[in-house]
């Protein structure tokens, strides 16, 4: 009897799983992988239950043999492990970033005579509304609150783009590339104060209230399902800290990043061109200790944010300032430079990795921007933000488009550089 491989990655089973089972049975054994969470969150997908879970929903499917657990997104340890004879998928993945998956297994099966089979897409009313049932879980703030702690446990280094509307944050949400024979995207939001504060046309000293902040995180949350970490600046007064972190807990955001600082706020890439006050680390281990006793579930994070490398306070006060905040409770370290030279970035990493080994470090390359994510990650780095690269690429293509229509008096000369309404719209959910 010939060997039959589908891959599932869904947690509910609807009308287009089980026609793949049933064009399967019709050719051989059937054999279901079932792709592990490591594998899913690179696929632009996250489970909504447990991989255990899923395993034995796919063996509850009658005519179904056996379920593996498929860990190659690519499939190459299935198809070394069975060498099935054919290798059923919808046919969706014709096009995309998917479609380089299909000539991968194309390539695997064409090496022994395996056959792929594309099953025409199964796309109705029942269906629509099993999908965005499934989005609209994944958006809910219990399950988005607690994903970005899964993700530091399940991903080598948790990725993060800086989101300032609902439609940057629909880029950052829908953005998948396929590089040397993988897919990848990002895993969070940073929703960040300078972005914010920019896109409203106010300057980043703690102007734009919470009030206004949290409605930026609203646009955000309405459309998107990944987690978001805040941008919390100083915290502000400490009786105030405490709101903040209920208000974004509810909310579902996963965790907020605040810096040790206090006065008016200045943005840190100005280092010690402008005058800045650093908390004592007593005052600002209270901050964290009064946020956390404020927090009401074991998902949120508050992740505070040392100046001391920005402020030139030199590696030790660094270092003593984490060991002091990770005392008070905090669940994440964020250490900061300004030097486009990360050995400082690295060797604060490799110090505080030898005393702790299980709190997440945070950094942010906006000027030490050579050093790559796996490098990072080989230091101890578990999340990687990329705080404003959205807003900096853009405010130039909006400026040039600019002087052009007012230089030529006409939308003619930019037109090739514009990607069109209906392009852009096509990021936007319809109901």
């Amino acid at each position: 009897m010939k060997t039959v491989y589908t891959c599932f990655c869904t947690d509910i089973l609807h009308e287009g799983h089980m026609n793949i089972i049933r064009e399967a049975r019709k050719r051989g054994k059937v054999i279901v992988g079932a792709l592990s969470d490591k594998a899913l969150i690179r696929y632009n997908k996250f489970p909504t239950i447990s991989q255990e879970e899923r395993v034995r929903l796919y063996r509850s499917i009658e005519g179904v043999e056996q379920v593996v657990i498929q860990d190659d997104a690519m499939y190459d340890d299935v198809i070394t492990l069975i060498h099935p004879d054919y290798v059923l998928h919808g046919d969706n993945w014709r096009e995309g970033p998917e479609s380089a998956i299909r000539q991968h297994v194309a390539d695997l099966l064409g090496e022994y005579g395996g056959e792929i089979v594309d099953i025409p897409y199964t796309y109705n009313e029942t269906v629509k509304k099993i999908d965005l049932q499934l989005r609209e879980k994944l958006a809910m703030p219990e399950y988005r609150r607690k994903r970005l702690r899964q993700l530091i446990e399940m991903t080598p280094v948790v990725k993060v783009m800086e989101a300032h509307s609902g439609l940057t944050g629909l880029i950052v949400e829908k953005t998948v590339v396929e590089h040397e024979g993988r897919l990848d995207q990002f895993d969070a939001m940073w929703v960040s104060s300078l972005c914010d504060s920019t896109a409203k046309g106010k300057p980043d000293i703690e102007l734009v209230d919470m009030t206004s902040r949290f409605r930026t995180i609203d646009d955000i949350m309405e459309v998107t399902t990944k987690p978001i970490i805040f941008d919390g600046d100083t915290g502000g007064l400490t009786e105030h800290f405490v709101y903040t972190v209920r208000s974004l807990e509810r909310m579902g955001v996963s965790a907020v990043i605040i810096e040790d600082k206090k006065g008016l706020k200045k943005n840190s890439l100005f280092g010690t061109e402008v005058q800045q006050t650093q908390a004592t680390i007593e005052e600002f281990s209270a901050k964290i200790a009064a946020g956390k006793k404020a927090q009401l579930t074991d998902d949120f994070m508050i992740i505070a944010r040392i100046e001391s490398l920005i402020l030139e306070k030199g590696m030790e006060d660094a270092l003593e300032r984490a060991r002091a905040f990770v005392k008070a409770g905090a669940d994440g370290i964020m250490i900061h430079s300004r030097k486009k030279d990360p050995a400082e970035i690295v060797q604060f990493c490799d110090r505080f990795r030898a005393e702790n080994k299980t709190t997440p470090i945070v950094v942010v390359p906006s000027s030490f921007n050579t050093i790559t994510e796996e490098e990072l990650a080989q230091h101890g780095v578990n999340i990687v933000i990329y705080a404003n690269q959205l807003t900096r690429s853009a405010f130039p293509a909006m400026q040039q488009t600019a002087e052009d229509i007012l230089r030529y008096h006409r939308a003619k000369e930019v037109d090739d550089r514009l990607m069109p309404i209906k392009q852009i719209i096509t990021l936007i959910d319809e109901l």
